[in-house]
């Protein structure tokens, strides 16, 4: 087994340590919180070891999963991989995408491995499909919150939407050409609201929305291909397969047949693909130890964490133009 600490115990650090306790994979040593008193809430309350320093936690595993504010990523990554550690890095990976590239360029220097966590990869209803998208031309994301003060320190850019960004970029194979998006500073002093129009080399265009002031909650995305739509609702954990495939000779008397302008006909099947329920975070985190163990790039590496915030980066850019 491997062994664990987690640096930063707040709302996402106590979940993963609960997880990395449930986990086979690995020996939950403890963590590190520089508050004093949540430290010791958090100790007294589960029985987690509070570190004193986080050398003393860095120096006692072998993995660290660091899952701090994003504006101290940079420096517990470059500690815990200059004292040759594998880390796993909430998203988004670092402040910017030169931070991102330090961890990035000092884990293949150290020989460790690094994981993003990107959880919406190992969300059922994305898995169940992921394999059917196939050279998608068109994608729209929505992926809209109720207010929460928590995140607002950043952009809705790197709160939210980097979550489809990440998505995109892992089923678009394709250089992203060009960037137009837009946002508006409703209640936060960053953006609350956004939208970005992503176009690739080989002419996908992806459609993104991110809102945290909205009425409801909606974490939807559609992908369209030949032949085929696919629908991923991340939140309901739900997906619709779409295909269309040429009529056979002796169609059924109910099947939906469409007919274009060139009398070419096409029969719609549809497909809702078995979801298995899981728990996203414990997938991501058993998989970083899989890829360490295996000696594997890790489902969601360093690399594609950092081109999901460089990605995110240009967005955000856009707002100043």
């Amino acid at each position: 087994m491997l062994k664990a600490g987690v640096l930063g115990a707040g709302h996402l650090g106590k979940i993963h340590l609960k997880l990395l306790k449930q986990s086979e994979k690995y020996d939950l040593v403890g963590f590190y919180d520089p508050v004093k008193e949540n430290a010791l809430k958090v100790s007294e309350e589960f029985g987690y070891h509070s570190f004193d320093s986080i050398d003393d936690l860095i120096d006692a595993v072998d993995v660290v999963d660091i899952v701090t504010p994003t504006l101290n990523h940079h420096k517990c990554a470059l500690k815990s991989i200059q004292k040759g550690k594998h880390i796993f890095i909430e998203k988004p990976i670092t402040k910017t995408v030169q931070e991102a590239e330090e961890v990035r360029d000092l884990i293949k220097k150290n020989g460790v491995c690094g994981q993003v966590g990107h959880v919406e990869r190992f969300n059922p209803a994305f898995t169940a499909v992921k394999n059917k998208i196939e050279s998608p031309m068109f994608i729209e994301s929505h992926r809209l919150a109720e207010f929460n003060p928590r995140g607002t320190d950043v952009p809705v850019v790197l709160d939210l939407m980097i979550h489809d960004i990440d998505i995109i970029l892992s089923v678009v194979n394709s250089k992203l050409k060009k960037v137009h998006a837009s946002g508006v500073s409703v209640i936060s002093e960053t953006p609350d609201i956004a939208n970005a129009r992503l176009e690739f080399e080989n002419g996908c265009v992806a459609n993104l929305t991110a809102s945290r002031i909205s009425m409801k909650n909606m974490r939807k995305s559609r992908f369209f291909q030949k032949d085929a739509y696919i629908s991923v609702d991340f939140l309901e954990k739900k997906s619709e397969l779409v295909r269309m495939k040429d009529v056979p000779e002796n169609p059924d008397e109910f099947a939906m047949i469409l007919q274009n302008a060139e009398g070419i006909k096409k029969q719609i099947y549809f497909e809702n693909p078995a979801i298995e329920n899981n728990n996203a975070i414990l997938d991501e985190l058993n998989s970083f130890a899989d890829a360490i163990n295996n000696k594997t790039i890790p489902i969601v590496s360093l690399h594609q964490g950092t081109e999901a915030l460089r990605v995110a980066q240009q967005i955000i850019d856009c707002f100043k133009s």
